[in-house]
């Protein structure tokens, strides 16, 4: 079930400071806006758009992992039990809650 179909997404900062994500020339809402708080714009300074840029890259990484965990195959069963997925999801998200993280930072 991979959609090998392509779009171009623009991360942008808005006038209100925020950093989202968003079709080229949409007068819509952006699909994803990320607004930092004014002590994390400050200690971020020049790289906030980084920042907002790699926990959007990472939040596309999420959707791809997940659409392509190992219940996608249930998609093309005739009898596709939603069930199933959601306690497949479920799974997949407390595995992840359970997790160490790699590193800690602790931020001054």
């Amino acid at each position: 079930m991979k959609n090998t179909d392509t779009e171009i997404l623009e991360i942008v900062e808005l006038a209100n400071g925020d950093i989202a994500l968003r079709r080229p020339d949409s007068e819509k809402d952006p699909l994803v806006s990320i607004r930092f708080s004014d002590e994390s714009r400050h200690f971020l300074g020049k790289i906030r758009p980084l920042i907002a840029k790699a926990m959007i890259e990472a939040g596309i990484q999420a959707v791809q992992d997940l659409r392509e965990g190992p219940w996608e195959e249930n998609f093309e069963d005739s009898d596709f039990d939603e069930e199933d997925l959601e306690e497949e999801l479920k799974q997949e998200l407390e595995q992840l809650e359970n997790s160490k993280p790699i590193s800690k930072a602790v931020l001054h």
